[in-house]
């Protein structure tokens, strides 16, 4: 966990919800099968540069790769396994610590998809909060600068995140023994502030915050063709019998 998940709503819904400052010109549109290295919304609060900018930070809406690449990476390809960060870990693994520190996000979701697996067969479940009401992943992000790419060139810079994990309670670990990270409510703008310098201290905060969030969800199982990236409509929420083929 977290392999893929769904972002149904458009960014102008985002924009109203979390009072974003600034949004990115190249959102990517809605989507019910998000698969790492596919772009996703990620909100991020970020100081502003220039000797007149102050330090107020400006709350931005941006368009990320999933599967965070670190500044030192030689190649893009080093993110693409970096989708998930163990938050047991992340402040001390060289691919996600300064980002710990100070560049953290937040991944809004409709839901997400896990495969709970008995003996040979792996059960796809869609799972989300009730009545729509919108999931937030504590996120990473980062920005890599292509050295392949000549400086005046829009793909000079990529932003990219990932998506912090923790052991699964209550009923979510007897689908996976991982869940994402939830960020309730009332630490979104503590995770955020680009003032605090995120420690072990601020992960356990927002992992044990989030265990109510990880009481409320609910879940069930859908077709098995959310398996395929190439499947992208709102059929794959959709409930179906437990077992029933593909």
């Amino acid at each position: 966990m977290c392999g893929r998940f769904v972002v149904a709503g458009a960014a102008g819904d985002l924009v109203e919800m979390f009072d974003i400052d600034r949004t990115a010109d190249d959102m990517p549109e809605p989507s019910f099968n998000v698969a790492p290295t596919d772009r996703v919304p990620i909100i991020l609060d970020a100081i502003p540069k220039g000797d007149d900018a102050g330090d107020v930070p400006i709350r931005r809406l941006e368009a990320a790769r999933w599967g965070l690449v670190p500044p030192w990476a030689k190649d893009v390809k080093v993110g693409v396994t970096a989708f998930n960060a163990r938050i047991e870990t992340a402040a001390e693994k060289a691919h996600f610590k300064n980002a710990v520190k100070k560049r953290r996000a937040l991944v809004p979701a409709t839901g997400y998809y896990e495969w709970k697996t008995l003996g040979d067969v792996k059960t796809p479940h869609f799972i989300h909060l009730p009545e729509g009401e919108l999931l937030v992943f504590a996120g990473l992000y980062e920005w890599w600068r292509n050295p392949a790419e000549p400086d005046d060139s829009p793909d000079k810079w990529l932003l990219s995140t990932s998506i912090l994990t923790r052991e699964a309670t209550g009923e979510l670990a007897g689908i996976h023994d991982r869940m994402p990270v939830f960020l309730s409510p009332d630490l979104l703008d503590e995770w955020l502030d680009p003032h605090t310098e995120g420690d072990d201290d601020l992960l356990a905060e927002i992992s044990h915050g989030g265990e109510e969030t990880a009481g409320r969800v609910q879940f069930h199982v859908v077709d098995r063709a959310v398996g395929n990236v190439r499947n992208n409509s709102p059929e794959l929420m959709r409930p179906v019998a437990d077992g029933a083929p593909a």
